[in-house]
């Protein structure tokens, strides 16, 4: 072949190009010899177009084509042609053409696979996938399955969108470091020996919170920047030691205008990559309401079955079980008046719910540190049956008036001492019906809300004091700042989490900029003036000059594309993830150095026993 460089993509020919000599290069998906006619599947990441070796063909080139195997990588040199009305495929974008060859040329040829890269399935439809390990060992062959590529695409167009938006609203972008100073922000460290200075270490930034905080300071008053973050955290389906967020922060703004300027950012992306329309304003739910009605300050309303408040059981029986509930406090959620006995209605699935599938429900609650799950049946003539009913036998309409429940359905309540554990166990419970009862609104297919009015702060009944519920710059309500010290746990921050079906996707607040205001944080927590100069020095300088009100937020990138794409994991969205061990197959890290290595970094490795 004189020139083998392509002239058009695998997935670009349409019958307008009838009769055009063209070059295409790809890895042959399969092939199909039949003798007289030889039909090879062509693929790039733009699609795939048939190629067809028949008569016309020289000798030479039915020899090649008879000797391709799955993955070889090959130019073709052929003719655009109509295929027969009979043979066009619908479901592939060049499905009315294909290519006649009179040329191929093998640039290399492949092992046999570890894997199939082609979609394959079973009889019930089911995707067979290789186990995770070996698409990490192979991941260079992982990447070319088209749900991969399909993944990594939309993430390129998301960040792509992400830029075109916030630049067009005066965002600049700005990179922080990444090597820098290690502070405490919750999750370890990952450290970097400093050759150059013995026996100090860089770290890794959890995040650019600190800088962008700084940039603030420094005039810059809207800051963006599609950051790397690392935490030596245990991995998990949608966690990774390395990650990374589309972080913001802005000067001279308020809540509201943060949340607004993400739920553009947000609409403009999903209109921009999957021409999927948002609303402009997503739900806000205060944290007290989103445990109370859903037992999670992350609850997916795709589907609306909430908590209900069942105190008011108590005092129709003698189940001591639940008098505990109706009488619930915490040290730090007095201020709720909630009660921790939580019942949930669950419509018409009374003759559907067996003893087995109820139990299967208890074990969750109890998973979630619930002492079990108490159960019945409204039967078709208004009674209750199984589980607890003989407790309440007699008193059907006047709960089932209260619950709004209706005959066949099942009732089931959690009962607790502390009001957060109920809701936490029953809206496990809920979560899992979601999915055992395909609850979730076809028309909703993605459904954000904000989780607003957090508590500031948190009892830690180990260590005996208050702890933040996130990190120590959050502003508290200014509401609450006469009452800091004195009243800890009713103290709301201004603070706000982005939720998507059910994900926690981002963390925001506005900032403390007052060091007066920032010392009496750190003072409640139980830092010290000379721990918190220790760690958070050079920010508690930089705030004695002139510091704005700022504030932002972080939604987590890998995360957002795991849910645009309906995925369980963020290994699916990532080119190159660690394991489940925080490990890579492929290139074999983390892995030992050299002795010279370590010496030059002033470091002595030992054995650790088992």
């Amino acid at each position: 072949m004189e020139n083998s460089k392509r002239t058009v993509t695998c997935g670009e020919l349409t019958k307008a190009d009838v009769g055009r000599k063209v070059v295409l290069n790809g890895w042959v998906s399969r092939t199909r010899d039949l003798g007289a006619l030889v039909f090879i599947r062509l693929r790039d990441r733009y699609g795939i177009t048939q190629v067809t070796v028949g008569d016309k063909a020289s000798e030479q080139v039915k020899k090649i084509a008879s000797s391709l195997k799955s993955e070889f990588c090959i130019a073709v040199e052929g003719i655009v042609s109509p295929r027969a009305e009979k043979d066009i495929n619908t479901d592939m974008a060049t499905g009315e053409i294909e290519v006649e060859a009179n040329d191929i040329e093998i640039f290399t040829t492949s092992q046999e696979l570890p894997f199939s890269i082609e979609e394959v399935r079973q009889k019930d439809g089911t995707l067979v996938v290789a186990n995770e390990d070996l698409r990490l060992k192979y991941r260079y062959l992982d990447l070319r399955r088209e749900p991969m590529q399909h993944n990594i695409i939309l993430r390129s167009k998301v960040s792509f969108a992400t830029r075109e938006y916030l630049t067009s609203k005066g965002f600049l972008e700005i990179e922080t470091p990444t090597f820098i100073k290690s502070t405490p922000e919750g999750a370890r460290d990952y450290l970097v020996p400093s050759r150059v200075h013995p026996g100090k270490f860089y770290s890794l930034p959890q995040s650019p919170q600190l800088y962008k905080q700084i940039l603030m300071v420094s005039g810059f008053d809207k800051y963006f920047q599609i950051a790397r973050c690392y935490r030596d955290e245990d991995a998990r389906g949608d966690r990774q030691p390395e990650f990374t967020q589309i972080d913001m922060e802005m000067s001279f703004t308020n809540r509201d205008e943060v949340l607004s300027t993400t739920e553009g950012m947000m609409g403009y992306i999903f209109k921009k990559t999957l021409n999927y329309d948002l609303p402009a304003k997503f739900d806000r739910i205060s944290w007290d309401d989103a445990f109370d009605f859903y037992g999670s300050d992350k609850p997916d309303l795709r589907f609306d079955m909430k908590l209900q408040d069942a105190a008011f059981m108590a005092e129709l029986s003698d189940f001591n079980a639940f008098k505990a509930g109706a009488a619930a406090s915490d040290k730090n959620i007095e201020r709720h008046k909630r009660s921790g006995l939580k019942a949930l209605v669950v419509k018409d699935v009374a003759d559907k719910y067996s003893r087995k599938h109820i139990e299967q429900l208890e074990a969750i609650a109890k998973i979630n540190h619930a002492k079990g799950l108490a159960w019945m049946k409204i039967t078709q003539d208004g009674k209750f049956e199984g589980g607890i009913s003989k407790f309440f036998a007699g008193k059907e309409e006047e709960i089932c008036s209260k619950l709004s429940a209706q005959k066949n359905d099942l009732l089931l309540f959690v009962s607790d001492e502390k009001w957060q554990t109920a809701c936490v166990a029953l809206g496990a419970v809920r979560k899992q019906l979601g999915k055992d009862l395909n609850l979730y609104n076809p028309k909703d297919e993605f459904h954000f809300a904000w989780i607003i009015d957090f508590p500031y702060f948190a009892w830690n009944e180990e260590e005996n004091k208050w702890e933040t519920e996130h990190h120590m710059f959050t502003l508290p309500q200014k509401k609450y700042w006469d009452t800091l010290e004195s009243d800890p746990g009713s103290v709301k921050g201004d603070l706000y989490d982005l939720v998507l079906n059910g994900y926690e996707l981002a963390s925001g607040s506005m900032r403390i900029n007052d060091p007066a205001l920032q010392q009496r944080i750190f003072k409640i927590v139980g830092y010290s003036e000379e721990r918190a100069q220790k760690a958070f020095g050079f920010l508690v300088q930089a705030f004695k000059f002139g510091a704005p009100p700022h504030g932002g937020i972080a939604p987590g990138l890998d995360r957002l594309i795991m849910l645009m794409c309906h995925e369980e994991s963020i290994h699916e969205v990532i080119a190159f993830p660690k394991n489940n061990m925080a490990a890579s197959p492929m290139d074999d890290s983390p892995s030992a150095v050299d002795e010279q290595q370590l010496k030059d970094l002033h470091i002595n490795c030992y054995d650790v026993e088992e």
